[in-house]
């Protein structure tokens, strides 16, 4: 049988999370988070949109306290791994939030945190009590993330490293053994800057350094799961999935922000080789096939195809209008088609009006109606 250290310590823990691809580790303690009262009441204002998880009192209740998601918790350790926004040259058709461009990192991540579980109980020679969470898990991540030393929490509501910038994820790690903490980062590097706030086209950032999750980019693409307020529609710009505005414009990432992208995080051939019109034509028997290690199936095909059709009424590029006509004429999906009629209606062309007068005595949907008559 080999022999066991029956020891671990806060420096093997972080040398053996590097070596499994976590460039960034810190550990901090098992205590409830300190700015608990500002999540509660950022709930109570109801900026959290429509995500009903993030407001369930069993959620809340783990989120305030580590040791109700593991009663066992002596220790936690936060890592973070790198990743680099979308290339702005030569400019992209549409724009892809850069933590999405690669593999889903929830898997990656987990699957990484799951190797370090592994090398602790071997180090140590009996099974540890543990959880794993890489934004899957009721957790206050960018919390725990400052207390361990990772950074600060921007005005733009990310944890800003002072050498790395922003562009990393985060996975945490509860476990029953026992850590030296790492002391939590004291500073407020963003100090008068307001270039994030200045940046956001939609005003979503508020001033507290939380999110109005109702407005932002993000929620909108990813977890609203219905229209896209009419308001909204032309500040999404090209942003089919996410986006990353608010940190490109922040200084430390101009500054610091330039370090390689994890390799399980960058593009892949798939998004690479798409084009605008291939998201307008989704197949809904095979449209998860070239995306099926991606974050980009979260809104389903109907939420893509949404998208692109607001990103295809922002670009108005007159190729794009016989597949937004392929849209009204083939998509089951009445949000899908309702939003090609607010794209086609963007267009200054005969030819797009004269598409949406064809189509509007096929419609039945009342949705999609209700689009078309719209001035």
């Amino acid at each position: 049988m080999p022999e066991h250290d029956l020891r671990i310590d806060s420096i093997w823990v972080k040398e053996k999370a590097l070596h499994l691809g976590f460039p960034l580790v810190g550990i901090t303690t098992s205590e409830p988070p300190p700015h608990l009262d500002v999540y509660h009441a950022w709930i109570k204002a109801g900026l959290h949109a429509d995500m009903a998880y993030l407001s369930r009192s069993d959620a809340i209740a783990k989120r305030a306290d580590p040791l109700a998601v593991l009663p066992q918790c002596r220790s936690i350790v936060v890592t973070g791994t790198f990743y680099q926004p979308m290339a702005e040259q030569p400019p992209p058709e549409f724009r892809v939030a850069g933590y999405a461009l690669g593999e889903d990192y929830h898997q990656v991540l987990v699957a990484r945190m799951r190797q370090l579980v592994g090398a602790i109980e071997e180090r140590i020679g009996t099974k540890v009590e543990h959880k794993i969470y890489a934004d899957t898990g009721p957790l206050l991540e960018r919390e725990l993330g400052q207390r361990s030393g990772l950074g600060w929490i921007g005005k733009n509501t990310c944890l800003i490293h002072p050498n790395h910038g922003s562009y990393f994820l985060l996975a945490v790690l509860l476990l029953d053994q026992p850590l030296e903490p790492d002391p939590p980062y004291a500073y407020d590097r963003c100090g008068s800057c307001m270039r994030c706030i200045d940046a956001c086209p939609t005003n979503c950032i508020l001033p507290d350094r939380t999110l109005d999750a109702r407005r932002c980019i993000s929620y909108l693409t990813i977890e609203n799961k219905g229209t896209i307020p009419h308001d909204l529609r032309h500040e999404l710009g090209n942003w089919l999935f996410g986006c990353d505005i608010c940190q490109q414009v922040c200084p430390w990432n101009l500054r610091f922000g330039v370090q390689p992208a994890d390799p399980a995080f960058e593009i892949s051939t798939p998004l690479e080789q798409a084009r605008p019109g291939d998201f307008l034509k989704l197949s809904p028997d095979k449209w998860k096939q070239p995306f099926k290690k991606s974050p980009l199936t979260r809104p389903g095909r109907k939420g893509l195809v949404r998208n692109m059709a607001v990103v295809a009424g922002n670009l108005t590029r007159e190729d794009l209008m016989d597949d937004l006509d392929h849209t009204l004429r083939m998509d089951p999906d009445p949000l899908a088609r309702a939003h090609a009629v607010w794209a086609l209606k963007q267009y200054d062309d005969p030819r797009s009006a004269s598409i949406l007068r064809s189509h509007q005595d096929r419609e039945q949907d009342e949705q999609v109606l209700r689009e078309l008559r719209l001035e």
